[in-house]
Parts: structure tokens; sequence; C-alpha cells
């Protein structure tokens, strides 16, 4: 089964996506999602330019080969343009096998170990008030687990807070805007927040929290020891990782899980996290570190470890990697829970998908492949608007800080 063609889709339903889509000389197709919030436009390129004269003429069903060829080939390895341009290779490979197989993509990955994908919601507000409606919201909607961000007392603007309940989009201006930041003040403020928070929900709802990279080592252990109260599901981000030993640190003081790995690309940026025990989670993504291939590869040495699964789902990752991601979740062992920040109705029409949500659960459907389709008539009214993510300062001297 040869690759005849292939293309890149760059569309905006309320936010822009990279699709790439592969034919082949019987007549099948797949699609991978390629996007990268704020450089779309930098993997469409790679793509076109670099990948798909590479894929011309090979061999679809070898999924592996041209993996360790764009890989290896390439001789500049990792980095998140590189690697979301192979994810969305492998992911629309993947997707090909599966509909020549006749069956859905997580049977040919090896049958599903549940019954239905735990997914989180993104409650958000202004301040404490707000944010504990939208978290009774989401209760109220079947979620089982709900993510709980606020504003800070203080502060203008704080990652998490978006537009509108149910969707969030922080690429806000097509050049970046400035957000400012205090440590000090969040450190009080987020207590606070998931007291309160808790007394309103009870005990039986998974609470989590996203940090953002946002705090010093110590400073995060600082706070997942003040959250012990609330049993949090996971603290995310607590801290860059670039530095893995630093979570060392935090893990010497608190016993509030910890999640991390959104923007990594590579089995390499999480291997002393996972092998040295330092986090409970790996929010490695489809689209972003690889594709399906490399995310296999990542939660079976995670699982050596009794490191659980747990992807980023944000709106910046197309309905195509949702797709993947669920199929992915439903077979993989050591699964622990899967985000998932609802997309505009805009986006869901432009790629239609077989995936379902009930009662706190997705479940990505029995259509062969991956599930997700995309509308290219449609795509094409929604041409690609410039969007960027914002950068972070320091409230008290203007200091370039973590975003």
């Amino acid at each position: 089964m040869k690759i005849i063609d292939a293309k890149v889709i760059v569309c905006c339903p309320g936010r822009n996506f990279v699709t790439l889509k592969i034919v082949t000389d019987d007549g099948l197709t797949g699609i991978g999602d390629a996007t990268l919030n704020g450089r779309e436009l930098s993997v469409a390129s790679y793509l076109a330019d670099h990948v798909i004269p590479c894929l011309i003429r090979r061999d679809a069903h070898q999924i592996e080969d041209i993996w360790q060829y764009l890989y290896r080939g390439a001789y500049w390895r990792r980095g998140p343009v590189t690697m979301s341009a192979i994810a969305a290779v492998d992911t629309a490979l993947w997707d090909i096998k599966a509909k020549a197989a006749g069956m859905p993509l997580y049977q040919l990955l090896g049958g599903r170990s549940r019954s239905g994908v735990m997914v989180y919601g993104h409650a958000n507000g202004a301040d404490i008030d707000e944010t504990v409606k939208q978290v009774l919201h989401y209760k109220e909607l079947g979620y089982k687990a709900i993510r709980a961000q606020s504003g800070v007392p203080g502060l203008n603007k704080v990652y998490g807070v978006g537009r509108g309940s149910m969707f969030y989009e922080p690429a806000d201006s097509s050049l970046p805007s400035e957000h400012d930041w205090s440590t000090e003040r969040y450190l009080l403020h987020a207590p606070k927040l998931f007291a309160a928070v808790r007394e309103a929900v009870g005990p039986d709802i998974h609470l989590l929290h996203d940090v953002h990279h946002r705090l010093a080592p110590i400073e995060a252990a600082r706070l997942g020891k003040s959250l012990e109260p609330y049993h949090l599901f996971w603290m995310e981000d607590a801290t860059p990782a670039e530095n893995q030993e630093s979570f060392r640190l935090i893990r010497q003081h608190t016993t509030t899980p910890l999640a991390v790995g959104e923007i990594f690309n590579s089995i390499w940026d999480c291997k002393d996290l996972i092998q040295q025990q330092l986090i409970d989670y790996i929010r490695t993504t489809v689209v972003h570190a690889g594709g399906i291939t490399q995310m296999r590869r990542i939660a079976d040495f995670a699982s050596l470890y009794q490191v659980r699964t747990g992807s980023h789902g944000a709106t910046d990752l197309s309905p195509v990697c949702m797709g993947a991601a669920l199929h992915f979740d439903l077979w993989v062992p050591n699964f622990g829970i899967q985000e998932y920040m609802r997309h505009t109705n805009e986006t869901d029409a432009v790629f239609p998908h077989a995936y379902t949500f009930e009662d706190g659960f997705l479940h990505p459907g029995e259509a062969p492949g991956h599930g997700v389709e995309i509308d290219e008539e449609l795509a094409a009214r929604y041409p690609y608007k410039p969007a960027s993510l914002p950068v972070n300062r320091l409230a008290h001297d203007g200091t370039l800080w973590h975003w």
C-alpha cells in the first residue's frame, strides 16, 4: 500500500489547526494533527518542504520504519517542530492501518483495557466564588474530575482564566500580550481556592490544579504541602522541567501527586523523572511527543515505575489528536486520566468525530481508524489567523517569567 499523495491543511475554526492528510494508492486516507500553538506555520512548512517529499511511494504499512527514518534521518533530532511533524505522519499512518484492517484503532493496538476514558474538565473564574460555581457546573455535567483555576487578587491576568466558561484559548493576540505574576500572592491564594472548592463539591470529586511552570522547586514544595488537606488528584507542571532533578526537592516535601510533560517532545524529556519516580503522571501528548508510536514507548517505560498517563488535551490540540489519544487511552494498561477541554462548535463541524462524552467518560467510538475526519470544504472557509501565546512578567519589577 503505497503513499501517493499528502498535503497540509491549515485552518482556523475558532483557533488555528494544522492537519496532515495522507492518501494511498488503494484509496485509503489518514489524517494527523500537527498543531503547535503559536508556531503553526513552522510545522506546516516543515511538513510541506521537507517531510512530504520523503513520504511519496513509501509503504504506508511500514509505520515504525517511517518513524525512524523521519527521526534519525533528519540528523537534527527532537524539538517541538520536528516531533509535531513526525506525530502527524505517525497518527495518519495508524489511521490508515486501522482502516485497512477494518477496525477501530484501539483494537489494532491490542484491545481495550477499560470501558471508557475518565476525563477532567477545566473550571475557571475571575475569583474563588466564580470558580466554585464553574466547578459545580462541571459536576452537574457528570465530570468525576475537575481542574480548578482562579484569578489571583492584585493580578490582572492569570493563566487558566480564559474567555468564557467552557472554552479556554490562551493565544489572545497576533503578537504576544503580556501578563503579570506574583508568586507570593499566588501561594497565599491557592490554598483558599481549594478549601472553598473542596467544601463545595465534597470528598468524591477528583480535584486537579495547574501551576503552569511558575514556581521554583522549593515554592512548589510549599504549595504541594499546603494543598495536602484537599486531597488533589495531582498538581500539574509545578516547576519548569528542563532540570528533571528539581522534582526531587518537591517530592521530599509533599505527598501531593505530581504531573508534568505536556511540552515534552520525546521519551528523553521524561526519562529521569520516570526512572527516579519523581512524578506520578506523565502528560505527554500524541501530537507533540512523536505520535502513537512513541507514546506507547513512553507509557510502557512509565509502567515499570508505576507512573500513569495523563495526557494533555487542551483546545490547542485538534479533535484529530483527541481521537487518537482516546484510542491510546482505552488501550494503555497504565492509564490515569485524560484532559478534555471542549472545542467550539465550529471546530467540531470541521472535524467530525466518533468520540462521545457521557457521565465523566469519553469513548473513542467504533469507526475504523481513529474516528476523526476533516471537512476540507468547510475548513477552507476558516483561513489562518496569526495568534500568539502571552508572555509573563513579574509584577514588582517586570522580569520576564515562565508562562
